[in-house]
């Protein structure tokens, strides 16, 4: 890139930087230092605000410039993500958002404790959620890396770390001093930002087609160098059974995993009443299915304008898809229009993944002091001391994001976000499911679904071709692979809910039918919620 480019982005990226932390400096003077002040943001946020920063903290780098690098490299394949995505808010929608408004505090966690014995439900629930947050900020720490090499010509390795360490420092910045009513306004200017600049794209790619989609699709097809294959399944997943499995079980991971996702369900505590969680996912609906149908144009523009060898030879998990395509339409390498749409497009992303890592951190933070740290001293906490705590391990967390950020720096985002989904989907969805529906759920049924699940999916992971014994993997010079699935959700998300069934039936204590009744009645009219 040249240095136009590396300037002005530069100085966008700074600008977002300087807004979020006067945001930050702003709310952390206006606040009081309470649990429910740090973890939800006093709960006063309206529907629309709410949906917006859920919106936000969906759309991550994994959406902006995993998915359409996937589709440019992929084609049809590609589109699973998109999908897998959209589709998996009506799970949420359904059969999550109103009845863990209703049942819980601020975790995952104070839901499945309503009805349970709390210490070991805690400790297991916490866990899980720290674990599923690890390996969604690796995602956004690639993404940053990526971005900043593409930036920089991608000579620097030594750039690209410290920009991961960089982006590091400034959630925990972000998580410590302004908590969850900083990350919320942060969210929300950046579903702003990332909504305009998506829909500028789209309208460029499509003005190159003149609005015809059946000439992108064709052109996409014959610059992909697959020809009609690049349109139809397989390029990816169809070429053995193996592959095939894998797309099945990432179509699982995608679809169930959103629901156990610990940032996303906290983000239902930070309105007022029930109904207003419930707007809020009709109002992030409409926006991530927006955008989601625009980053299938954007993927396809990519392949039809760029080229799949070019996306390839840039970065090659296809993470610079956009940036190039941005490029490119707004006039080419050393145009005024191209500099300056290249480096709105990366200031975009950059504030994509800042926002997005915020709001992981606040959650993962908010379960190691509300959950793990208040039941391993046997009382809870007093609210300011955990409230502290959780500041402390925003940046231990924040310091295991950044050293597995830097292992992982090739692997697509996308594809490291299905990773998170599968391990959300085992661990926490089923114990959440049991939970609020079954009424023999007992104590140790919700410790081994949690367990049963969170296991089998680390384990999977570990010994897959993901880590080792393929040309992508983590490790790409040594082999200890097993399990040849790259998802591990075919096999871990039945597993947990076989698990939590099992611990049930053979439980020697009955469920508590008074708390089960009090649950249900919280649950489905708000009856006593906080």
């Amino acid at each position: 890139m040249t240095g136009d480019h590396q300037t002005l982005a530069l100085l966008l990226f700074c600008a977002f930087i300087a807004v979020t932390l006067g945001i930050t400096t702003w709310v952390s003077r206006n606040r009081h230092g309470s649990a429910e002040e740090f973890y939800a943001g006093g709960r006063l946020f309206s529907p629309m605000e709410n949906g917006f920063a859920i919106a936000g903290d969906y759309m991550s780098a994994a959406s902006f410039l995993g998915i359409s690098g996937l589709i440019a490299l992929y084609g049809y394949d590609g589109v699973l993500y998109s999908v897998g995505f959209l589709v998996a808010w009506l799970v949420v929608l359904l059969l999550v958002a109103e009845l863990v408004r209703n049942c819980g505090k601020f975790t995952l966690a104070d839901v499945v404790a309503a009805r349970m014995s709390e210490r070991p439900v805690r400790i297991a629930a916490g866990t899980s959620s720290v674990t599923v947050s690890v390996l969604y900020l690796v995602a956004q720490m690639v993404g940053a890396g990526s971005l900043v090499a593409l930036l920089l010509g991608g000579e620097s390795e030594a750039a690209q770390a410290w920009t991961v360490i960089g982006v590091g420092a400034l959630m925990v910045v972000y998580v410590s001093f302004g908590g969850m009513r900083a990350t919320t306004w942060i969210q929300i200017v950046k579903a702003v930002l990332l909504m305009g600049g998506a829909i500028t794209l789209t309208v460029l790619v499509l003005v190159r087609f003149h609005g015809d989609f059946n000439q992108l699709l064709t052109s996409a097809a014959e610059k992909s160098g697959h020809g009609k294959d690049f349109l139809a399944p397989g390029l990816r997943y169809g070429g053995d059974w193996t592959s095939r499995l894998d797309f099945i079980s990432l179509g699982l991971a995608l679809v169930l995993g959103t629901a156990g996702l610990p940032h996303i369900l906290s983000r239902f505590y930070t309105v007022p009443t029930a109904r207003a969680a419930r707007r809020s996912v009709v109002w992030s609906i409409g926006l991530i299915g927006s955008f989601y149908l625009m980053t299938i144009v954007l993927g396809f523009g990519a392949a039809a304008i760029v080229g799949t060898e070019e996306v390839r030879s840039s970065n090659a998990s296809g993470n610079t898809a956009i940036p190039l395509l941005s490029l490119i339409l707004g006039g080419g390498a050393g145009s005024t229009g191209g500099t300056v749409l290249f480096a709105f497009v990366a200031a975009i992303a950059f504030a994509t993944i800042l926002a997005v890592v915020a709001g992981i951190t606040l959650a993962s933070s908010a379960s190691v002091a509300h959950d793990l740290y208040a039941s391993l001293r046997r009382r809870h906490a007093k609210q300011r001391s955990e409230v502290t705590v959780a500041r402390i391990a925003a940046v231990g967390i924040g310091l295991a994001a950044i050293g597995l950020g830097l292992l992982a720096k090739d692997l697509n985002v996308a594809f490291l976000v299905g990773l998170a989904f599968a391990v959300a989907a085992s661990a926490n969805l089923p114990v959440l499911l049991y939970s609020l529906f079954w009424h023999r759920f007992t104590t140790r049924g919700a410790v081994w679904s949690v367990y049963g699940g969170l296991i089998p999916a680390m384990l999977l992971v570990i010994f897959s071709p993901v880590v080792s014994g393929s040309p992508r993997a983590m490790f790409p010079g040594v082999d200890f692979h097993l399990f040849p699935l790259e998802n591990p959700g075919l096999i871990s998300i039945p597993l947990g809910f076989l698990a939590g069934w099992l611990g049930t039936v053979t439980s020697p204590q009955g469920p508590d039918p008074a708390k089960h009744a009090e649950t249900e009645v919280r649950s489905l009219t708000g009856a006593g919620a906080v």
